[in-house]
């Protein structure tokens, strides 16, 4: 077994958890064969680029998990705020910004009144 192919395999099969795919669907969506799913789950898996590129982008991974597994993990809530943030324009993120402040602010103030 490469050293790859387990951060791979592991990655992939947490993202396709959290987003609630089968393998089936995961492959579909990629365009990839299912088979092909299945072996890097298993370890068994040496994409070429043009099987990694897609399968990345459906599973809204980051490519981190696999070239640097020993890093800490982001939470998946905090991975998929992540993504839908990466995901804006300059005018949606904009928009939102004072938004989320404003959100932030008050969590956080409740967050401090309970403890406090």
């Amino acid at each position: 077994m490469q050293s790859y192919s387990r951060p791979l395999g592991d990655a992939v099969k947490r993202a396709r958890a959290e987003l609630g795919f089968t393998q089936n669907q995961v492959a579909e969506a990629a365009d990839i064969d299912v088979r092909t799913v299945l072996n890097i789950e298993n370890y068994k898996g040496n994409p070429k680029m043009e099987v990694l590129f897609p399968l990345v982008r459906v599973l809204k991974m980051d490519s981190r998990e696999i070239f640097y597994p020993e890093m800490r993990r982001e939470s998946p809530a905090i991975r998929r705020l992540r993504f839908l943030i990466e995901e804006c324009s300059e005018e949606e993120a904009t928009a939102l910004a004072p938004a989320i402040e404003s959100i932030l602010s008050v969590l956080r103030s409740k967050t401090a009144a309970t403890v406090g």
